[in-house]
């Protein structure tokens, strides 16, 4: 017969908490609860507190020097006025004028680059593992640029700030250097080229010049000047000839002798012995008068004086044929008018025949002048076409040394201008450890410990009110 279960003793308590229990909990007011959680919570306590309290005790101190850089944002530029060569201009962009080159971001990567601060390491005779790698960073919209370097000591730090500054402003010296003498060296094989350019156009234009005789495309035009002047001369003579040729026919005409008989008959009557010849005949011509005036024409007296002024007329026409060459005849002394005018006649032909013999001196020699000119004009044209060209690669040549020359102060192109705008500062306490951070972290994890183990306390009531408003709902 099988047992009363009523009769039967009571079971036998499960002892430890369930599965239900532990997602539950137990009831808000069970107080055995109580140990637990207590260890629990001294357990996290230690867990929170061990970590902090051994970095708070073995951490070595640390400090902290920074610095702060500046790039300006302007560009410079320079202009020079070369006489008689051109311009030569150096223009330095603005350090932000270009959107695709950072100059910011250059120069934080400079300022971690190894070879920086191996620099930086050896100015302060450490290594640059000891040295450490600065903290750079750059503020946004601004040309700052922050340096944080740290050391066992304020001064340290300070000196490692230090160092690293000059090494990065030596090392942007030496690449600025660098860019200047590549410029330099890359413009040398132009300069060259329009050097050559330059010596072999002025010996060609030597050359040419050597040939013609011209020493420029002006000297041409000069002569053509000259030449154009002298036809102008020319028409100036001719004209003048015309004229004195018009005023010796007009005489001519008026005196019934020509220019040479009037020279010749000028010379008679200024020569003292054919004045006395003609003084002769008047004497004779007198007495031959007289004698026929008295006596008959048979008369010895008159034969004697016909006799005497035939011979003093012989005479004078014998000195006057060899004086003239037979071109002029007898003639008496001239009055003063006629001999004015035959002074004048004379006059006139002489500067005719003066004329005329420097017309065809003038005419021959405006001929060879035109004919050498125009042998010349292509050669000229030439020369000018050359000296033109000499002008062009001088001025070029001189522009590419000038360009050369002002670009050696155009240092900061690829490189911009950064100034100091605060010096390595002195630490007056430690940035690490930092105590006031870790206890702060240690007791922000404390109280978050002390809600969490709270709300395990009462996540029973917590979950059942949850169920219940669950099962209120239709």
């Amino acid at each position: 017969m099988a047992a009363d279960p009523a009769q039967a003793g009571p079971r036998p308590r499960r002892r430890g908490p369930g599965l239900k229990r532990i997602l539950m909990g137990g009831r808000s007011g069970d107080v055995s609860r109580l140990p637990r959680y207590v260890w629990l919570g001294t357990l996290a306590l230690a867990a929170v507190w061990a970590p902090i309290t051994g970095y708070l005790k073995t951490a070595p101190l640390s400090y902290s020097s920074h610095m702060s850089l500046i790039l300006p944002g302007s560009g410079a530029s320079a202009s020079v006025n070369l006489a008689d060569i051109g311009q030569a201009s150096s223009y330095s962009n603005s350090a932000f004028a270009s959107s695709a080159v950072s100059p910011t971001e250059t120069y934080k990567r400079l300022l971690s680059a190894g070879r920086v601060r191996e620099d930086a390491a050896d100015r302060l005779g450490l290594h640059p593992r000891v040295f450490g790698e600065p903290r750079v960073r750059l503020v946004d919209q601004t040309a700052f640029i922050h340096v944080e370097m740290t050391g066992p000591s304020a001064e340290e730090a300070q000196a490692r700030n230090a160092a690293l500054l000059e090494a990065f402003m030596d090392e942007i010296d030496r690449l600025r250097g660098d860019e200047v003498d590549s410029r330099q060296s890359g413009g040398l094989s132009a300069i060259r080229e329009y050097q050559a350019s330059v010596a072999a156009t002025r010996a060609d234009i030597a050359r040419l010049q050597a040939e013609t005789g011209l020493h420029s495309a002006e000297q041409y035009q000069r002569q053509l000047d000259e030449l154009d002047a002298l036809a102008v001369r020319i028409e100036r003579l001719q004209s003048e000839r015309e004229r004195k040729a018009a005023e010796v026919n007009r005489l001519e005409a008026r005196l019934g002798t020509n220019a040479q008989d009037a020279a010749a008959i000028l010379r008679l009557n200024g020569d003292s012995a054919y004045l006395a010849l003609l003084e002769s005949m008047a004497d004779a011509s007198s007495a031959l008068a007289e004698a026929r005036s008295q006596y008959g024409a048979r008369h010895p007296e008159v034969v004697k004086a016909q006799a005497g002024y035939a011979a003093a007329q012989a005479k004078a026409e014998t000195y006057v044929a060899a004086l003239t060459g037979g071109r002029v005849a007898l003639e008496r002394a001239v009055d003063g008018g006629r001999a004015a005018l035959l002074t004048e006649l004379v006059r006139f032909e002489a500067e005719r025949t003066g004329l005329d013999a420097e017309l065809a001196q003038l005419r021959a020699h405006h001929a060879d002048e035109a004919a050498r000119l125009e042998a010349l004009a292509p050669l000229a044209a030439r020369l000018e076409d050359m000296q033109r060209d000499f002008n062009v690669a001088e001025a070029v040549f001189a522009s590419a040394i000038a360009r050369t020359q002002s670009s050696k102060t155009d240092i900061y192109a690829s490189y911009p201008l950064v100034q100091v705008l605060e010096d390595p500062s002195l630490a007056d306490e430690p940035s690490s450890p930092k105590r006031k951070l870790a206890i702060a972290a240690g007791i922000a994890a404390s109280m978050m410990l002390l809600i969490v183990l709270g709300l395990g306390w009462m996540r029973r009531s917590m979950i059942e009110k949850v169920l219940y408003m669950k099962g209120e709902r239709p």
